[in-house]
């Protein structure tokens, strides 16, 4: 049984109508993905901010590491001295120390200042690169980790730390406590990363107890900085007067953001985006937003109604496109906009995952332009499709009756096909794709746009042109 333990208390007093600010005391890494620019983003990511001690110039990028130019200590003590003595540092953590002067310089420093610290004990590179010297790991463990709040090594650094061979989330225990044992500080994790097992399992050892994190490992390759990204953001928590416990536990639901949505960048190992946990909250509100405009230009136009078909319209709006991965990252009405009398309402404002199928169909749709965010369902008429045509609007279609036999039993793969089916016939996303339905479906055209106040300022164009080739059709 694993049960909850008691945490360090905080004078909340120190932290009321103060900016938190974090130090990450680590090399830089060129590409951007890990060290101190990785730190950075997570501290301002956290709403922290983020303040440096460079140890090391690296030159590397996702798949190798190509030189390493060391700071003399002195140099690193100073910037850490420096800051100290204006800002101060509410909680620092420490990346690649990458020889045993640096690792005793650091030491003295943040003893003598008593900044909280959390160490990211880093020994290799993603890419097999060594970046921490064999004559320095000793000293890393004897002066460093013991004055660490919180140590985060991974199954090779924890083997290396404690001397046990890990092959077992019981077996991180072990590791865990012997650590613990060896080195005196307040917490120890071992992250599970590395284990080939379904779930990825953190195991934490804090005062006397066992508490394990259990997540849903993420299949990528993308993974360059996650122990830097994660070390950074339990500093950040702990530097906002957040306990031990609480740290660790955001800073993974923070961690897990950053490797979902990481960056399918370079040759090698992508890095992970500390950035997406603020980007998808501001893309979100984003989207809502441009919706609420184009819902007001949908209801302020009288000629929209004629285009209302029976199943009532819609229209859709997905997140950018590294973040529109299913149909909840896409906002739609629910209930539908629908036709009263001369107008049409919108029946409640905008949510994300309201509709499947616009979302579906924008979803294809951005896997062959990613500018192609929204779309809206209009009724089928012979009439709009001649006003699409005369507006310029690109047009293509798929017919529901070359559907395969096995997509048609299968829920929600027409919409997909179809749209698919439509972009290769232009080998480019249309304005306009339809479908004539089939038995029990309703033929519908599908309007495309950049977002969703460019697809209700086509619907205003298209609901113009028709009501003006509907009024020559009775002219004698």
């Amino acid at each position: 049984m694993f049960i909850l333990v008691k945490v360090l208390t905080f004078n909340v007093m120190q932290f009321k109508n103060k900016i938190p600010v974090a130090m990450t005391i680590a090399g830089s890494d060129s590409v951007g993905g890990a060290g101190i620019q990785a730190d950075l983003k997570t501290f301002a990511a956290l709403g922290v901010h983020g303040t440096t001690a460079i140890t090391a110039i690296t030159a590397q990028n996702t798949y190798s590491v190509t030189a390493i130019q060391e700071i003399d200590p002195s140099v690193v003590v100073k910037q850490i001295e420096t800051v100290y003595e204006d800002t101060g540092i509410d909680a620092a953590k420490t990346g690649m120390l990458s020889n045993k002067d640096i690792i005793s310089s650091v030491s003295k420093t943040i003893k003598k200042l008593s900044i909280p610290l959390v160490i990211d004990p880093v020994m290799v590179a993603k890419s097999g690169a060594r970046l921490l010297k064999e004559d320095a790991i000793e000293v890393l463990i004897k002066e460093l980790i013991p004055l660490a709040w919180v140590v985060t090594p991974n199954i090779p650094e924890a083997e290396i730390i404690s001397g046990i061979k890990i092959n077992s989330a019981d077996d991180m225990e072990l590791a865990a406590k012997k650590i613990f044992q060896r080195t005196n500080c307040k917490a120890v994790i071992v992250k599970g990363g590395h284990l080939n097992v379904e779930k990825s399992t953190d195991v934490i050892f804090y005062d006397g107890r066992i508490v394990r994190i259990e997540s849903d490992r993420i299949q990528t390759k993308n993974t360059h900085g996650t122990g830097c990204s994660f070390s950074a953001a339990i500093a950040a928590e702990i530097s906002k007067g957040n306990d031990i416990l609480t740290s660790i536990k955001r800073a993974k639901d923070f961690i897990n953001y950053a490797i979902k949505y990481a960056l399918p960048i370079g040759k090698g190992h992508g890095p992970v985006n500390p950035t997406s946990w603020l980007e998808i909250r501001a893309n979100k509100l984003s989207v809502l937003e441009n919706m609420r405009i184009a819902i007001n230009i949908l209801e302020s136009e009288k000629l929209i109604a004629n285009l209302v078909p029976e199943v009532q319209m819609n229209i859709g709006m997905a997140l950018d496109s590294l973040y529109a991965r299913s149909i909840e990252d896409v906002a739609a009405i629910p209930g539908r906009i629908v036709k009263i009398k001369d107008k049409v309402k919108s029946s409640s404002y905008p949510e994300f995952g309201a509709s499947s199928h616009i979302a579906r169909a924008i979803l294809k749709a951005m896997e062959y332009d990613i500018r192609y965010k929204s779309a809206a369902n209009i009724k089928y008429d012979e009439l709009i499709l001649e006003a699409a045509k005369r507006l310029g609007f690109s047009i293509s279609y798929y017919d529901r009756n070359e559907e395969p036999e096995d997509l048609k039993n299968k829920e929600g793969a027409t919409i997909p096909w179809g749209v698919e089916i439509a972009i290769k016939r232009l080998n480019h996303v249309p304005d306009i794709i339809y479908d004539k339905g089939d038995i029990g479906k309703e033929p519908i055209i599908k309007v495309f746009g950049y977002d969703s106040i460019d697809v209700a300022n086509k619907l205003v164009k298209l609901a113009k042109m028709y009501n003006d080739l509907k009024a020559k059709q009775f002219l004698p």
